[in-house]
């Protein structure tokens, strides 16, 4: 390791479900990003015969699980998304697992080089009061009624569904209150690389621009 002294700019990017915050992760690691991705994390940590996986049964019975012995995600999430009781009790199992291999990540990202940007992606960010843990909080936004379209368009999910995983979440005006940087997700696709360059402008300059960054 050189003597130069490191530089870690930690960026915490929400969003609600189907807002592009995927598209905006993959954009910002073509920019050389280190991307902590809590959904993949919360994917891992409940891996046929992990620890988590042996806790989640424990609390739900395995009726959450697949005929491989795999999470059934769909039963999993009939459950939590209709009972707030236990959507936290799934939380209080799910969360201390990720936090700690997202924490490993971190570690790893930050000894590799002298320069690095970390963006930890991550769903619920508002929702676990975290956004004053980063540098600089992107959100991704869009209107509620197209987050539903595309949740029934891509998932194949009813409306009544995409609606009440958009309102387990944090609202829209929650997420925008700790934004540092907003991408309008909205309009077109290949809109995004541009608004996703300009905010990689102000990230590395640990900008805190506010507004939509359009």
């Amino acid at each position: 390791m050189s003597g130069r002294q490191k530089s870690i700019i930690r960026v915490g990017l929400t969003g609600g479900i189907a807002s592009g915050k995927s598209t905006v992760s993959a954009l910002l690691a073509e920019h050389g990003a280190v991307i902590v991705d809590y959904d993949q994390l919360s994917r891992n940590v409940v891996a046929v015969g992990s620890e988590g996986l042996r806790q989640v049964v424990e609390a739900f019975g395995e009726k959450v699980l697949s005929e491989d012995g795999s999470l059934n995600r769909p039963a999993l999430g009939a459950i939590v998304f209709a009972d707030p009781a236990a959507r936290r009790r799934l939380e209080g199992i799910i969360h201390p697992l990720v936090e700690e291999a997202a924490r490993r990540v971190d570690e790893e990202a930050r000894a590799a080089d002298e320069q690095v940007v970390v963006v930890h992606d991550i769903p619920l960010l508002v929702e676990t009061g975290r956004a004053d843990e980063f540098d600089t909080v992107l959100v991704t936004d869009v209107d509620p009624a197209e987050q539903v379209r595309r949740v029934v368009e891509r998932d194949g999910r009813s409306g009544a569904d995409a609606w009440a995983r958009i309102r387990a979440q944090a609202s829209r005006r929650e997420r925008l209150g700790v934004a540092d940087i907003v991408i309008d997700t909205s309009g077109p696709l290949e809109d995004l690389p541009h608004a996703v360059d300009r905010a990689w402008t102000h990230i590395l300059g640990r900008g805190r621009p506010g507004g939509d960054q359009r």
